[in-house]
């Protein structure tokens, strides 16, 4: 998953499930795992600062009175880490809080196998890695992906796939009317209208997916880990947000969004670009057929 060993500070009760599935997930592995366990919140975070960690996972239950202050004061100590927080199932909802109050994702006791812990620590990791570039991958206006961003992404999505055996779908968006917007409201009404199109791609997929601004108009999510008919699930979501959505824009006119769906599969040939390059395609010959 790494380069390098990846350095880990887990904060677990008993009876250590997660650190049981992070021994087996990096067993083996070259340059492998660099992992601190704690028991206690008063020993985690003095220990943050002499292991500096690349990620924090937090057992809530270790603080039964105020979990979601413990949260707070983990990320308060090292904001620069990402924060996953593990749960039993009955604090799902505290769970779903804590991101609000610094955590980056959640874990729930009884699921926390090597597949749900890669993919955490992978979005994680990805969030590290990219910071230091965010000029470079990010959209200014948006804060998605740029062109080069997803598509360096979603190559690394396309390997992790072919080795895992997984597949994945891509949602392609044009901004039809954005132009429209612009010239009879001013930049400023056109920027707001790109930054909820990004909000609304945003708000229909899951927080492991990939959101990317890949022109002017054009956006584009990568579902990872998803089967095909997950593809149309995501369109017919984003189609009834952006109808609520539009319903609330006067005295703007509404946004006008136009999408093609792929899918990929393992048996599937061709680099990411080119699966990309094909979506696209398609959404670029359904917009000639409405205007012949």
């Amino acid at each position: 998953m790494t380069q390098r060993r990846l350095r880990l500070l887990l904060a677990e009760g008993s009876p250590g499930e997660a650190t049981a599935a992070l021994h087996e997930l990096y067993a083996g592995t070259d340059p492998g795992l660099d992992l601190t366990v704690v028991s206690t919140i008063a020993t985690l975070l003095p220990t943050i600062k002499v292991v500096d960690p690349e990620v924090i996972l937090l057992d809530l239950g270790l603080d039964l009175r105020e979990p979601l202050d413990a949260v707070h004061l983990v990320h308060r100590t090292a904001p620069g880490a990402p924060l996953i927080v593990i749960a039993d199932p009955a604090e799902k909802e505290q769970a779903i809080r804590s991101l609000a109050q610094g955590a980056m994702d959640y874990v729930l006791k009884g699921h926390i196998d090597t597949h749900t812990l890669e993919r955490v620590l992978r979005t994680a990791l990805e969030r590290n890695t990219l910071t230091g570039l965010t000029d470079l991958l990010r959209d200014q206006v948006t804060g998605l992906y740029t062109r080069d961003g997803f598509l360096t992404v979603g190559a690394r999505r396309h390997e992790e796939a072919m080795r895992g055996g997984s597949s994945f779908v891509l949602i392609c968006v044009l901004f039809e009317n954005l132009q429209g917007l612009r010239e009879a409201f001013g930049p400023g009404t056109a920027d707001r209208a790109l930054s909820d199109v990004a909000g609304l791609l945003k708000g229909c997929c899951r927080r492991s997916d990939v959101v990317g601004r890949l022109g002017e108009a054009q956006f584009a999510i990568l579902g990872v880990d998803a089967v095909a008919p997950s593809a149309q699930v995501m369109r017919s979501r984003l189609e009834q947000h952006l109808a609520v959505h539009n319903q609330t824009r006067s005295p703007w006119e509404p946004i006008d969004l136009r999408t093609s769906i792929g899918s990929w599969i393992p048996q599937d040939t061709g680099t990411f670009a080119e699966f990309l390059d094909s979506a696209e395609s398609r959404l670029r010959l359904g917009l000639a057929e409405m205007k012949s």
